[in-house]
Formats: structure tokens, C-alpha cells, sequence
């Protein structure tokens, strides 16, 4: 089985090329999805989370808040370094879970799609890493098209990353995102046939 780490900083089109290699045959484990679940009501990390930050980021409903939670930790070092001391360490469990569940099963490719892999977890785990970047203006005005998030927040958002310039010589592989989707297609396409060539 070969492990991927899939990365890239926000806005670069990252989940896109998740999605792709998806359709052609990976098994891909998706960070976020793994935040998401142990975030759920009933589950410790979100009694945690509650503890921690106080019961303003619980809705009504007993879930997370999750824009009053990020209003606590954008632009917060310690706040953050708190939420990802609670996080960090579930969700790489449950990911190494899931690894072995597939590698039992005889899964060729498994993707783990890794937002921060070079700032929270170790790239050294994994057999390849990729790595989807665009420039950063490019990535901005990305952000303020398509998701629920002002200018502000996306500036704390981008700066919470290692610029990306310092992970491509660690990457063993690079998408380039700077044009079209049929473009971005053709350039994941190549790295998924040596992907292929690899497992």
C-alpha cells in the first residue's frame, strides 16, 4: 500500500485534487472530516473544547459553534496551541486507524488529505507527499469568492500556515494551481499516473 500525504495551504485547490484522486481510485482520508467527528456531541474532544473556551461555543443544540470557536483562536497562539493540543492528537489516531483498516483491506493508494501536515503532524509517516500550491494573491481572491469569510478572517486564516514556499523542496510532488479546472485536472492526472507507477 502506498501512503500519500496530501496538502496545500488554503485556497489552493487542495480538496479538489482529493476529489480527483478519489474518482480515480483512492481511498483518501480527509482531515477535516476526522476534526469534524470528534468535534460531535457525545464525544470528549467537544466536552474538551467546551472546558476549555467556555459554553458560548456550543449552539442551542449542544454542537460546536464552530464561527464563535474560530473567533477565539484566529489570531490567538495560545488559544490555538490549546485547540490543537485537543484536536491534534485524535485525529492522527483515528487516521492511523483508518490506515490500517485499509492497508488490511489491500487498498493500493491511500490519500490522507492533511491541511496542516508541515505545521501539526510528522510527513516522515507517510511513503509520498504532495503538494497543491497556487500564489498567494491568486488563493485570497479564491477565498473571498467562494466561502462565508471576510477579509479579515481569511488574513488570519492564511498566516496561521507555513507559507508554502517552505514546503515545496520538503514535497515530492507539486501541483501547480494556477489556471483552469481542466488544467488542474491534466497536472493531478500526471501525478496520480506516477503515483500509480509507485504502489
Amino acid at each position: 500500500m502506498l501512503s500519500v500525504a496530501l496538502t496545500g495551504n488554503i485556497g489552493a485547490g487542495k480538496s479538489t485534487v482529493a476529489g480527483l484522486f478519489r474518482r480515480w481510485g483512492a481511498t483518501v482520508i480527509d482531515a477535516d472530516q476526522l476534526v469534524h467527528e470528534a468535534q460531535g456531541v457525545g464525544q470528549p474532544a467537544l466536552a474538551e473544547i467546551a472546558a476549555r473556551f467556555g459554553g458560548e461555543v456550543l449552539a442551542p443544540d449542544g454542537s460546536l459553534d464552530r464561527p464563535r470557536l474560530r473567533a477565539k483562536v484566529l489570531g490567538q497562539p495560545t488559544q490555538l496551541e490549546a485547540l490543537n493540543r485537543i484536536m491534534h492528537p485524535r485525529v492522527q489516531q483515528r487516521r492511523r486507524e483508518l490506515l490500517a483498516e485499509a492497508r488490511a483491506r489491500g487498498d493500493r493508494i491511500v490519500v490522507s488529505d492533511i491541511p496542516l501536515l508541515f505545521e501539526a503532524a510528522d510527513p516522515g509517516e507517510f511513503d509520498v507527499v504532495v503538494l497543491v500550491d497556487a500564489p498567494e494573491p491568486l488563493r485570497r481572491s479564491r477565498l473571498l469568492a467562494s466561502r462565508s469569510l471576510g477579509p479579515h478572517e481569511i488574513e488570519q486564516l492564511m498566516s496561521a500556515q507555513l507559507p508554502s514556499a517552505s514546503k515545496r523542496p520538503r514535497s515530492d510532488y507539486i501541483i501547480d494551481n494556477i489556471g483552469t479546472l481542466d488544467a488542474l485536472e491534466q497536472s493531478a492526472g500526471a501525478v496520480w499516473q506516477a503515483l500509480r507507477a509507485r504502489a
